[in-house]
């Protein structure tokens, strides 16, 4: 099957219409039809049941929908790493990527002890949303991520261990649980009037609950000081605090392992580079 008849198929499942399918992919709708049909015949298989209305997928055509967006997505990611493969070729440098807000102290002593190197190149940094470090390790966008067990998924990846830390509340200073010497992580979650921010999911939705959306870390901090949330972070995050938060050590919270990640199939000298410099911290 061509990638061709995939995009195809896959345009004419999330449109529910062939006529709306063409005018995404700008052809016209009976090459695009016999297409169609000349694909279900090789598969001896109904991909879609037609109606006046549009079209509606079969069993089949669920299962070569799940299948077909995968592998769209992976030969996606393959022409990107073949991009940034010629990128680095021509001009070479390093896309690293981290959670905004997170690391920061860390990223720093990196980047500078990587740039004292001989060898070194430049390193493009991108800060991404909670979740999405290794997705863009994945699919190419990024060359290096700094990830944090056990929040992302590691699976797939070589990683070498940067720290191992506790995790702590914040929450505004002066209110009450402040002046304790520690607290478990469901009494963190249900302190009234603090309630702790949602994180995001992959395709940027959040979970139902009463917390703030997460979407800056720096803009959650400022509710926290404004008495209206409290948040959950790694110990280090103290190293960006400023008046008007106060810290309490989560006593049962499982610790924080960052880690810096490559995929395994990198042959890139400037990741191994940077990893190496990571490493000597």
């Amino acid at each position: 099957m061509e990638t061709r008849e995939l995009r195809y198929f896959v345009a004419v499942a999330e449109e529910s219409h062939i006529g709306r399918a063409a005018e995404r992919l700008g052809m016209a709708q009976p090459p695009l039809s016999r297409a169609i049909a000349q694909l279900e015949r090789r598969l001896g298989a109904r991909l879609f049941d037609r109606t006046p209305r549009g079209v509606t997928l079969t069993s089949a055509g669920e299962t070569l929908l799940r299948e077909g967006r995968a592998a769209l997505a992976a030969v996606e990611a393959a022409e990107r790493r073949t991009r940034r493969t010629v990128e680095t070729a021509r001009r070479p440098s390093v896309v690293l990527t981290a959670k905004a807000g997170a690391s920061s102290e860390l990223m720093a002593k990196l980047l500078d002890a990587y740039a004292a190197e001989p060898d070194a190149v430049e390193v493009e940094v991108v800060l991404s949303p909670p979740g999405h470090q290794a997705l863009m390790l994945r699919d190419g966008r990024a060359d290096v991520a700094l990830l944090h067990r056990p929040f992302d998924d590691l699976s797939g990846f070589d990683v070498e261990t940067l720290t191992v830390e506790d995790q702590v509340l914040i929450l505004p200073a002066g209110h009450p649980v402040s002046a304790r010497s520690s607290i478990t992580a469901a009494e963190a979650a249900s302190i009234p009037g603090l309630p702790l921010p949602r994180w995001p999911h992959l395709d940027g939705s959040y979970p139902d609950g009463p917390g703030p959306e997460l979407r800056d870390l720096t803009q959650v901090l400022q509710l926290v000081r404004l008495g209206r949330a409290a948040i959950m972070l790694p110990d280090s995050a103290r190293a960006n605090m400023r008046e008007g938060l106060a810290v309490v050590p989560l006593s049962d919270a499982p610790q924080v392992t960052t880690v810096i990640a490559w995929p395994p199939h990198s042959t890139s000298p400037a990741v191994a580079g940077l990893v190496r410099a990571a490493t000597r911290l």
